[in-house]
C-alpha cells in the first residue's frame, strides 16, 4: 500500500508541476492562467490532451513541439520531476499529517518561486502571500489559535530582521543588497520555523548560492543572482529535517 501511495504522490506532484509552470510563467506577465488555453509559445499552436502528459509528452516528443518543431526548455520536464519526487519525499517524511499539508504548500513554493525568479528575476506578492496564509491556517487547525498567533508574530519578527539587514546592506554596498521578494520570504520562514531556525535557512540559502556567485565572479561578469529559490529551498532543507533549536543547541554544547 506504501508503494502505491509513493506513486500517487509522484504523479499527482508531475500533476502539479505542469500547472506551476504555466502558473509561473503567466502570473509574472498579468497574464490569464485560464485563457487562452496551454499553447506553443513559438507558433501558438494550442496543444492536445496527449501534449499535456506531464514528462512523457516532452520525451516522445523529443523536446520539440509537434507543429513547429522548435525546441522546448528543459525547465518544462524538469519542472515536473522536480515537484513529483518532492511530493514523494514529503509523503514519505511525513505520512498523512499536517506536516504533510505545510509540506506541500512549501514545495509548491519552491518551485513557483524558482521559475519565476530564474525567468523574470520577479517574484509576485501572491506566490508569497498565499503559502503564507495557508501554513498559518493549517497551523492553527493542528495547534491551536494561540500557537498560530505565535508563529505569526516569529514570521513578523524574521521579516523585521531581515529588513534590517537590507537597509545596512544598502548602505554598505552603496546598491540594492536584497530584494523586497526575499524579505517577504522571511516572513513564511517565521510562520513555519522557530524563530532562530531563520538563521539556518539564510546560512543555507548562501551556502547553494555560493557556487553560483564564485562562477559569475570567475566569468567577469555582473548578474544578479535571485536568492529567493535558494531561501525556500534552504527552508525545505531544515522542514524536512525536522530541526529544532533545543538539538542544535544541545550539539553545540557537545561539540564546546
Amino acid at each position: 500500500m506504501e508503494v502505491y501511495y509513493y506513486i500517487l504522490f509522484f504523479i499527482m506532484g508531475t500533476i502539479f508541476g505542469s500547472f506551476y509552470n504555466l502558473v509561473a510563467l503567466r502570473v509574472p506577465k498579468k497574464i490569464s492562467i485560464v485563457k487562452p488555453n496551454s499553447h506553443c509559445d513559438y507558433c501558438n499552436h494550442e496543444l492536445k490532451w496527449y501534449e499535456l502528459i506531464p514528462i512523457i509528452s516532452f520525451l516522445l516528443q523529443k523536446g520539440k513541439c509537434r507543429n513547429c518543431h522548435t525546441k522546448l526548455s528543459w525547465l518544462y520536464p524538469f519542472t515536473e520531476m522536480a515537484t513529483g519526487l518532492l511530493f514523494l519525499v514529503s509523503y514519505y517524511s511525513f505520512g498523512f499529517s499536517y506536516d504533510l499539508l505545510i509540506a506541500l504548500t512549501l514545495v509548491s513554493t519552491f518551485i513557483l518561486v524558482i521559475v519565476s525568479d530564474l525567468n523574470y528575476l520577479i517574484i509576485p506578492d501572491r506566490f508569497i502571500l498565499l503559502p503564507s496564509i495557508i501554513v498559518l491556517i493549517i497551523t492553527i487547525l493542528d495547534k491551536g489559535v494561540l500557537i498560530g498567533l505565535r508563529q505569526l508574530g516569529y514570521g513578523l519578527l524574521c521579516f523585521l530582521i531581515m529588513y534590517l539587514i537590507m537597509l545596512i546592506g544598502n548602505k554598505l554596498f552603496k546598491k540594492e543588497s536584497l530584494g523586497g521578494a526575499d524579505i517577504k520570504l522571511m516572513f513564511l520562514v517565521g510562520l513555519t520555523l522557530d524563530p532562530l531556525l531563520f538563521i539556518i535557512v539564510v546560512f543555507l540559502a548562501s551556502i547553494f548560492a555560493l557556487p553560483i556567485a564564485l562562477f559569475l565572479l570567475y566569468k567577469n561578469r555582473e548578474h544578479i543572482i535571485p536568492f529567493g529559490p535558494f531561501l525556500v529551498f534552504g527552508l525545505l532543507v531544515v522542514f524536512f529535517t525536522k530541526l529544532s533549536i533545543q538539538e542544535i543547541l544541545s550539539k553545540m554544547l557537545m561539540i564546546f
